[in-house]
């Protein structure tokens, strides 16, 4: 699929996703606001209710304007020119608001007019179906009187009269949780689509340069002239050897990464000198490193080389740390292995003087199939597994790699392993 139809999809779907989204939230406001203003109704109706029956219980004349006013989304007070009892006003308030299916929680309180201050409050929780003690609440003789209602909980309790909108939301949310997961494997599929197409295109690369110089070598080799020139006839052999070698190499690196791919790998540990598999690493790119004229020197400080490790992975790692060095130098390669004992075990420094790395890419580095743009030089070859393949070694032996790199200044890998006990 193209990356235009592939793009073209993400945003249809996702202007869809917000469209649906941006419309379910107004319905949900339109839907609390509507159910809001039906509380605010219902519970006015209520509180006048209590009030005409106070009215008519102490058989006094009611007010001609409406006696309750909101104060507030969730507070109400309630004029009363009469006498108050506060266990009948509490028993009011219980029998109005649970006809009226207003089943939550309230706190009420009595203000004396007179004295301008509260006189009595209470909390009652309607919801729970809790009864509150009623032996001794008291009794006022006063005309000045009003009563206050507060809802502590209006909007959970509103939101669950909602019901249908609720439903749908948490439906949408899964929704847009679903659709955010597809993107996100559409878009890894698609990533990993591409991974694997420069993947091969390297690979064929990788191949066809030594299969095509050990052709054109092979074809010389059978001129039956070149028994009488001695060296012609050792020189092309060599070459033959070199790049078998490499082509050896090359299936060999594939080869680990689909093991570790399939979990496959098991390590061989025995006690091993550091120093000694340096030296093997040195002499597996003594090639490159003659082709390109450049040096390796070791400074050897740990006193203590020795560490349970698998011979071969280990020699492995350390090889693709030099070849990699030594690839991405443009003049003369200079290269620096150093070890060192510390607390936590033996360190080894591989340090070069290449084109060095720059920070966004030193986060990657280490992800497989991933290769370092290089601008204009196009003659660096791999397969984007050396660096993934020298993490998955090292952290397998129980240690760490970490990079330190400045472009044009050259690279640092630093490779932490556990000393053998």
């Amino acid at each position: 699929m193209k990356n235009s139809t592939i793009r073209f999809i993400v945003i249809l779907a996702t202007l869809s996703i917000v469209g649906i989204t941006i419309t379910q939230l107004y319905w949900v406001r339109r839907a609390f606001d509507l159910k809001e203003a039906e509380f605010e109704r219902t519970v006015t109706a209520a509180l006048y209710n209590v009030a005409q029956q106070i009215y008519e219980i102490k058989d006094t004349p009611s007010p001609a304007n409406n006696p309750v006013k909101q104060l507030s989304t969730n507070y109400f007070v309630v004029m009363v020119n009469s006498e108050i009892n506060a266990r009948l006003l509490e028993f009011l308030l219980r029998t109005e608001f649970e006809k009226r299916n207003i089943v939550v929680d309230f706190e009420y309180g009595v203000y004396d007019c007179t004295r301008e201050q509260m006189v009595y409050g209470n909390y009652v929780p309607l919801k729970s179906n809790q009864k509150t003690s009623s032996q001794s609440l008291p009794e006022w003789a006063n005309k000045g009187y009003h009563f206050g209602v507060q809802f502590p909980n209006r909007e959970a309790h509103i939101i669950n009269q909602m019901g249908i909108w609720s439903f749908s939301s948490i439906v949408l949310l899964v929704v847009i949780v679903f659709f955010g997961c597809t993107l996100f494997v559409i878009l890894k599929q698609k990533r990993l689509s591409e991974i694997q197409k420069d993947f091969i295109n390297n690979m064929t690369h990788e191949f066809k340069t030594p299969i095509s110089t050990i052709a054109v070598s092979t074809a010389v080799l059978k001129d039956p002239s070149i028994v009488d020139n001695p060296e012609r006839l050792l020189s092309y052999a060599t070459i033959i050897e070199k790049e078998n070698t490499r082509l050896k190499q090359q299936v060999e690196r594939v080869l680990q990464m689909a093991r570790l791919d399939k979990e496959e790998i098991s390590l061989k540990h025995e006690c091993v000198e550091i120093h000694q598999l340096i030296g093997d690493a040195i002499r597996n790119t003594s090639w490159a490193l003659h082709e390109k004229q450049g040096e390796v020197n070791t400074i050897f400080e740990a006193t203590q080389p020795e560490i349970q490790a698998d011979r071969l992975h280990v020699t492995n790692v350390l090889t693709n740390l030099i070849d990699n060095a030594i690839k991405y130098c443009k003049g003369k390669p200079a290269i620096t292995i150093q070890t060192a004992n510390t607390t936590k075990g033996l360190l080894i420094e591989v340090k070069d003087n290449g084109i060095g790395i720059s920070a966004e890419n030193q986060k990657r580095v280490f992800q497989k199939f991933y290769r370092v743009p290089t601008g204009n030089v196009h003659d660096v070859k791999g397969f984007g597994l050396g660096l993934n393949y020298v993490k998955t070694i090292i952290q397998a032996h129980g240690g760490n790699v970490t990079l330190t790199s400045q472009l044009e200044k050259g690279s640092v890998f630093s490779v932490l392993l556990p000393l053998a006990h």
